[in-house]
C-alpha cells in the first residue's frame, strides 16, 4: 500500500510514474494549485490530516452547467459524463490532455480536470490486476447507496517470492547437473569394468585353450610330436598279478613317459616268447614261474629293447587290500561275473559306471570265460589298474605310506619310496586323461607281431634300439624262412657267439637268406652275425629290422643247419 488515503473518495488519485530500485511505485506529485481546488470545492478537506501527499496533478474542478451521468454532487453542480475506460491490468485509462477527475457522491465517476503546467507522465508500466479488498461492493443504480469497485484502487504487491524462486531454480539446475556428471562418472565406470572382464575372460580363455592342448600350434598333441623326434625319458616298472586261488599270472608294464607327459599300460600275453638266462626260450607264464621277478624283468627288457626299473608283484590279496584302502573303483564292465557259491548274486554286473569293491574287482580282473581268448581277460586286468591309478594319490610319500599299510612283498628292485613315487606319476597321468592301454600283438608260437615294433615298442616303450653299450651283448632275431624249423639251431649259434636272441617268428619259404640292420653304426655288427651263422657277407643288407633287435636274420633254403646232412 502507498501513503495516499485510499479511502476518501473526493482525493486526487495519483498517477504512478515508474518504480523505483526496490519494486516501490513512484507518484508524480500534485501542484499546490491543484491541491488548493480541490480543498476549495471538498466540503471534508478541512477534515483531512495535515502533511497528507499530495496527487502528482491537481485535478480541475468541473465547469457549471456540466451535467454527471447519475445525479448531481453535493455542490448542486451537475456533472459531465465521463466514461470510465480501463487497461488490462485494471487501471484506469485517461484520455490524451485529460487530468485527474474527482468521483461524484452518487456514481463514483470523475469529472476531467486540465492540468495546469505539468507535463505529460509517461504511461504507467502495467501492473498485475489487484486482488479485491474483502467486503467491497459496487454502486447500485438505483440513486441508493453506493460502494466503491475495486478497480478505482491499485495494489502493489511486493514480489517476495521471487528470489526464493530462484535460489530454488539454482538449486534444481546444480542437483540436476550433479546427477547428469554423476551418471556420466558411472557410465564410465561401467565401461571400464566391461572392459577389464573382457580382457580378463579374454586372458581365461586363451589360457584354457592353451591348457587344453587346443591352442593352435600349442596344443599337446603337437607338443608330444615334437618332443617324441628327440631323446625321451621313461619310467618303465613290470607288475605280475599272482592269482593266489585259481592260479596263474598276469603280466604288464607301466610305461611313465616324462618327456611327453603320457601313461601306457601295456598288457603282455603268457604266451609271449623270451629267452632264459642260458639263451633257451620259454614262455612269459613259465619265465615268471620258474626265473621269478629278477630273470623275467631282463628277458622282457632283453625282447623289447626297453629298461624295466623295477617289477611289483601284486598277489590278489594285496590288490582287494588296495582297492578297499582307495574306497572302491569304478569302470564299465564287459562280462558278468558269477558268484563263486551257488544262489547268491553276481559279483560283477555287466553294465557302465560299476561301482566295484576289492573282493568284486579282484573277480572281475583274472576273470576268464570258459573258450574265451587271454586277451579279454588282460583286457579286465588293465581296466582294473587304470581305475585303481585313478583313485592313488598324486604325491609320492601318501602312495608310499599306502603301500607300507599293505604289507606286500616287495621286489629289491623297487622299495616302497620308488613304487610310490613310479605310482604318483602315474596316477597323475591317469587323472588327467593322458593315459592308455594297449596290448602287445603276439604270434600263436610267441613272436611278436608284426606290427609291434612300431606300435608298441618303437612309440611306447622308446622309440628305435638305441646301440649296445660298451660290451654289451648285440639283440638278434630271427625270421625262419627255409621250412625246416631251423630257429633252435641258429639261436644255440647266436647265444654260443655272444649274441641276445631275441625272439623267432616263422615266415614264407625263400630261397636266399638276408642279415638286415637299420642303422649304419650296425652294419659291422650284422657282418658279424652273418659269419657266426655261416652266411656270406653279400646277404648283409641295410633294411628295416625288428623293433626290439639292433639286427634281424631272415633264414633262407641256403641256409645249412647246424649237424644236418642236407
Amino acid at each position: 500500500m502507498n501513503d495516499q488515503n485510499p479511502y476518501d473518495p473526493y482525493y486526487p488519485q495519483p498517477q504512478i510514474i515508474g518504480y523505483d530500485e526496490y519494486g516501490q511505485p513512484v507518484y508524480q506529485q500534485v501542484p499546490p494549485q491543484a491541491q488548493q481546488s480541490y480543498d476549495a470545492y471538498d466540503p471534508y478537506a478541512a477534515q483531512q490530516q495535515q502533511g497528507q501527499p499530495h496527487a502528482p496533478q491537481q485535478p480541475q474542478a468541473p465547469q457549471h452547467g456540466q451535467q454527471q451521468g447519475y445525479g448531481y454532487d453535493a455542490y448542486g453542480q451537475p456533472a459531465q459524463p465521463q466514461q470510465p475506460q480501463y487497461d488490462p491490468y485494471g487501471q484506469q485509462q485517461q484520455p490524451q490532455q485529460q487530468g485527474y477527475g474527482y468521483p461524484s457522491y452518487d456514481t463514483g465517476q470523475q469529472w476531467a480536470v486540465q492540468p495546469e503546467t505539468a507535463p505529460a507522465p509517461a504511461p504507467p508500466a502495467p501492473v498485475a490486476a489487484p486482488a479485491g479488498v474483502p467486503g467491497q461492493r459496487s454502486a447500485p443504480e438505483d440513486g441508493g447507496e453506493r460502494d466503491y469497485r475495486t478497480e478505482q484502487f491499485s495494489f502493489i504487491e511486493e514480489p517476495d517470492e521471487d528470489s526464493e524462486d530462484v535460489i530454488d531454480w539454482l538449486k534444481f539446475t546444480e542437483s540436476r547437473s550433479e546427477r547428469r556428471e554423476e551418471a556420466r562418472r558411472r557410465g564410465r565406470n561401467r565401461v571400464v569394468a566391461l572392459i577389464v572382464v573382457l580382457a580378463l575372460a579374454a586372458v581365461g580363455g586363451v589360457g584354457y585353450l592353451w591348457s587344453a592342448g587346443k591352442l593352435p600350434g600349442f596344443s599337446s598333441e603337437e607338443q608330444k610330436q615334437n618332443t617324441a623326434t628327440g631323446p625321451q625319458k621313461r619310467d618303465t616298472i613290470v607288475v605280475h598279478l599272482h592269482d593266489l586261488k585259481g592260479g596263474g599270472t598276469s603280466t604288464a608294464l607301466l610305461v611313465d613317459n616324462t618327456t611327453t607327459g603320457q601313461g601306457t599300460t601295456v598288457l603282455l600275453p603268457n604266451e609271449l616268447s623270451v629267452s632264459t638266462d642260458d639263451g633257451t626260450s620259454t614262455t612269459l607264464a613259465k619265465s615268471v614261474e620258474d626265473d621269478g621277478s629278477s630273470g623275467t624283468r631282463e628277458s622282457i627288457g632283453n625282447l623289447l629293447g626297453t629298461e624295466i626299473a623295477g617289477t611289483w608283484r601284486l598277489d590278489t590279496p594285496y590288490l582287494e587290500n588296495l582297492v578297499e584302502i582307495v574306497s572302491n573303483i569304478d569302470l564299465t564292465t564287459d562280462v558278468t561275473v558269477p558268484s563263486d557259491k551257488k544262489g547268491e548274486d553276481p559279483l560283477v554286473t555287466k553294465g557302465e559306471n560299476q561301482t566295484l569293491n576289492g573282493r568284486a574287482a579282484v573277480a572281475y580282473a583274472t576273470y576268464r570265460a570258459p573258450g574265451e581268448a587271454e586277451a579279454k581277460q588282460l583286457q579286465r586286468f588293465g581296466q582294473v589298474m587304470y581305475a585303481v591309478l585313478r583313485k592313488m594319490s598324486d604325491d609320492p610319500k601318501a602312495n608310499a605310506d599306502t603301500i607300507a599299510t599293505l604289507v606286500m612283498i616287495l621286489d629289491p628292485s623297487l622299495p616302497e619310496k620308488d613304487l610310490g613315487a613310479s605310482l604318483a606319476g602315474l596316477a597323475k597321468h591317469a587323472k588327467g586323461g593322458d593315459y592308455k592301454t594297449a596290448l602287445l600283438p603276439v604270434q600263436q608260437d610267441g613272436s611278436l607281431g608284426e606290427g609291434a615294433a612300431d606300435s608298441v615298442v618303437k612309440d611306447i616303450l622308446g622309440g628305435k634300439v638305441s646301440p649296445p653299450d660298451q660290451g654289451g651283448a648285440v639283440r638278434v632275431s630271427l625270421r625262419d624262412a627255409t621250412g625246416k624249423d631251423a630257429t633252435e639251431a641258429a639261436r644255440v649259434v647266436l647265444a654260443n657267439g655272444g649274441f641276445a636272441f631275441v625272439g623267432g617268428t616263422e615266415a614264407d619259404t625263400q630261397k636266399s637268406s638276408q642279415v638286415l640292420y637299420g642303422d649304419d653304426a650296425q652294419k659291422a655288427t650284422a657282418v658279424e652275425v652273418a659269419k657266426t651263422l655261416g652266411l656270406p657277407e653279400s646277404a648283409v643288407k641295410k633294411g628295416k629290422p625288428a623293433g626290439n633287435a639292433a639286427v634281424t636274420v631272415v633264414l633262407g633254403q641256403d641256409y645249412k643247419i647246424p649237424g644236418s646232412k642236407k
